[in-house]
């Protein structure tokens, strides 16, 4: 094995599938010897957390024999989540335990750290929301880990690091009670928040000035920070798809960042409790050494041209069928083939298993799905418009209006200090909640429509920062709201249209009409018809990844050379011009932007409209859904965003007739968001428009930036070459601009 190979985080150095990989080593360099170490560094223990007690996983020093305590406790929460009826029998006894009991209360988890020495600890959460959550819950409590000297320490390192952000940015960042919030040893990290704050996290965690990190699990790779502690509060995670459970790599990996070499003699992992949890199942998971090693290289347009201009067309192709990616594919037609069985058994278990003697129901659940389908874009749609109401709201609000707010950190009831103008560019208004906070309200907190229940009068000179006055206040506005007593309503604005409602209408009509709606055991039946439905979409995958796997990685070479001669950048094992210019574009959207290029539809665009063509092939929504496009670029460029549309349905019609998909259509939900931003529109403005996090927002801008450094270098001495530089300027600004000049 080569020098340079690094070892994975938490597997002791070894790589997944060490042997498959020295196999193929072996294929293409001769020879190779692969030396495995299964020896830790620093030792790592395991325990579960069960209420406030901190219990072993494994009862012997080789961690193999789970400990038989914690698996009674499992047994009986087991039992007890099967009974019907939680009360006991007259004279009998009611049950010990409860999964009320068992859970940790996330104050008790940083608690017995902090008694048992095992702190800084990383404690995964697994969602940004949690996160965010899990901190303010933490500044709520009034807990602290930090003495006077350490939280001054803190003070000077996030002023140093932080001194270019704006008072109006800082107002929109949540700025104060993120400093507040670390001065007592706690914080947050997720792609959600701003660079800036995540690399100043990262160095008080480095410095030992914060103890707990409520963290995702992009923390686990490529950060080193030093934690004696790992916590995972659940073994389940959202995979962007569905809740999937934690697999044997991936805990290693998270578990693996307790303990440092150098700092640490010893680490520590540590699962809450939670219920459904199987410690003989959670051991399996610690005790597991080797983990598959999966290969995501295909060719694509930039790298197909790179190549034919450097080595020629059959020589890259012999390249390519050396690859470790082809090797895989060569080993694992065999595999997929035995899933492709087993999970056509397990469709055939579950269909009998849902089999109802009143009539279809796999009908019957496919009227079910369709009706939850339609019921969850009713509320993306409330949603959106929801938010869009709560902006226009907040020009009508005045200084002493108390107002009922559904979401966010601010949520509950608030009464406004400082009253906003109504232009969308303003600082939002001031508020003081009930818990005494003053803040203003963030775009998180106008996702729904705050509700105006009372009004009262703001003493003259209020001192905001006096604890009296803001207590005699609360007072004063509850004291209000009681007395008003307002009539139930709705939160957030409504937004379904006719067609919705009776669409939704018609499918629970069908829904309870159909005859296996009055089946006694309708929900269980409804559990297998659900595990059949992912079995069967699981499936369905298996058997396209199987199709796509028949082939190889040259021939899909093949494949988008074919493209590429078809569209004019290749001439055989000739670079043409336009295939020259496509050498220096790497993106998801490589060949659009290219073609985009030669086309010349970002001729005389301004600076701003090119940013937000840009945006289109860069930016991509969270998740399977489109990005949001209630708000438009405004302008000409509508027109150049179409011509772009148009354009990659002609490639994408390209690709199909050479049996390729490799490029996904343009993404326009950012494409307004970053021309105001290049227009010069402040943060709280971008924010509130597009409903997006500031760390999502900056890492948005510096991929449009990317690829406009990249069309300024190769779009030759035409005007997209200046527009893009002029692009870049005016985007890389405040927020954008921080860790560069900071």
């Amino acid at each position: 094995m080569s020098d340079d190979t690094r070892p994975v985080d938490g597997e002791a150095g070894q790589i997944p599938d060490s042997e498959e990989f020295g196999q193929w080593l072996g294929t293409v360099r001769g020879p190779t010897d692969v030396v495995v170490e299964e020896r830790r560094p620093v030792p790592l223990w395991q325990h579960v957390m069960v209420g406030t007690q901190l219990y072993d996983l494994f009862v012997d020093e080789a961690q193999e024999r789970v400990n038989p305590e914690l698996v009674r406790l499992a047994r009986q929460s087991a039992q007890l989540a099967r009974s019907p009826d939680r009360r006991p029998a007259r004279g009998g006894r009611r049950p010990q335990v409860r999964d009320s009991h068992l859970t940790p209360r996330r104050s008790e988890v940083v608690e017995r750290l902090r008694r048992s020495g095992l702190l800084p600890a990383i404690v995964f959460v697994f969602s940004r929301a949690g996160c965010d959550a899990a901190v303010e819950q933490a500044l709520l409590s009034g807990a602290r880990l930090t003495d006077s000297t350490q939280a001054a320490a803190v003070d000077r390192i996030v002023a140093d690091r932080c001194r270019l952000i704006t008072p109006a940015d800082r107002a929109v960042l949540g700025f104060d009670q993120w400093q507040a919030t670390l001065r007592r040893g706690f914080a947050a990290h997720h792609a959600g928040l701003l660079p800036i704050f995540k690399q100043t996290v990262e160095e008080l965690v480095s410095q030992g000035l914060v103890k707990v990190v409520y963290a995702t699990e992009t923390l686990a790779l490529g950060i080193n920070m030093p934690a004696r502690s790992v916590v995972l509060e659940r073994l389940v995670k959202w995979n962007g798809e569905q809740h999937a459970e934690v697999t044997a790599g991936e805990y290693t990996q998270l578990s693996g960042r307790a303990g440092r070499r150098g700092i640490d003699v010893e680490g520590h992992g540590v699962v809450a409790w939670h219920p459904g949890l199987d410690p003989v199942a959670l051991g399996g998971l610690a005790s597991t050494r080797t983990y598959p090693l999966r290969s995501s290289f295909r060719p694509s347009y930039n790298m197909a041209v790179n190549l034919v201009h450097q080595r020629g067309r059959e020589k890259s192709r012999r390249l390519l069928e050396s690859s470790f990616a082809q090797f895989l594919i060569d080993r694992s037609t065999v595999g997929m083939a035995a899933r492709r069985r087993g999970l056509t058994e397990a469709i055939e278990g579950y269909a009998e298993a849902m089999t109802c003697s009143r009539g279809d129901f796999s009908e019957y659940a496919a009227l079910r799905r369709a009706l939850k389908d339609v019921e969850n874009a009713a509320a993306r749609g409330r949603r959106a418009h929801a938010a869009a109401s709560a902006q226009a709201a907040v020009g009508s609000w005045r200084v002493g209006d108390v107002l009922d707010v559904p979401a966010g950190r601010a949520r509950g009831l608030v009464v406004v200090l400082s009253a906003a103008t109504g232009d969308p560019d303003a600082v939002s208004p001031l508020v003081l909640t009930e818990s005494r906070q003053v803040r203003r309200l963030a775009p998180s907190d106008l996702r729904h429509t705050p509700r105006r229940v009372a009004t009262i009068r703001v003493p003259r000179g209020f001192d905001r920062k006096a604890a009296g006055a803001r207590r005699a206040l609360v007072a004063s506005m509850r004291a209000a709201v009681r007395a008003e007593e307002p009539a139930a309503a709705p939160r957030g604005a409504q937004s379904v249209t006719d067609a919705d409602r009776e669409d939704a209408e018609s499918l629970r009509s069908l829904v309870r009409a159909h005859p296996c709606h009055g089946c006694p055991d309708r929900e269980e039946h409804a559990r297998w018809a659900e595990r059949r439905w992912q079995a069967e979409r699981d499936l369905a995958r298996l058997e396209e990844g199987m199709g796509r796997r028949r082939g190889s990685i040259a021939t899909d070479f093949d494949r988008v050379c074919a493209v590429l001669d078809t569209m004019g950048y290749l001439d055989d094992d000739t670079v043409t011009p336009a295939g020259t210019r496509l050498r220096g574009l790497f993106g998801e959207l490589d060949l659009l932007a290219a073609q985009c290029l030669r086309l010349g539809v970002w001729e005389g665009l301004h600076a701003p409209d090119l940013a937000a063509c840009a945006a289109a092939l860069t930016f991509q929504a969270r998740g399977a859904e489109p990005g949001p496009t209630a708000h438009h670029p405004a302008g000409a460029v509508r027109g150049v965003l179409e011509d772009m549309v148009g354009i990659w349905e002609d490639l994408h019609g390209v690709e199909s007739e050479h049996g390729l998909d490799y490029l996904r259509p343009p993404d326009l939900g950012f494409c307004a968001g970053v021309q105001r931003w290049a227009a010069g529109h402040t943060l709280q403005a971008v924010l509130a428009e597009q409903d997006m996090t500031p760390g999502d927002f900056v890492r948005s801008v510096r991929q449009v930036l990317d690829l406009l450094d990249q069309l300024a270098k190769v779009a030759g001495s035409g005007s997209v070459r200046d527009t893009a530089r002029g692009a870049m300027t005016a985007l890389n600004r405040g927020v954008v601009a921080y860790d560069t000049l900071g």
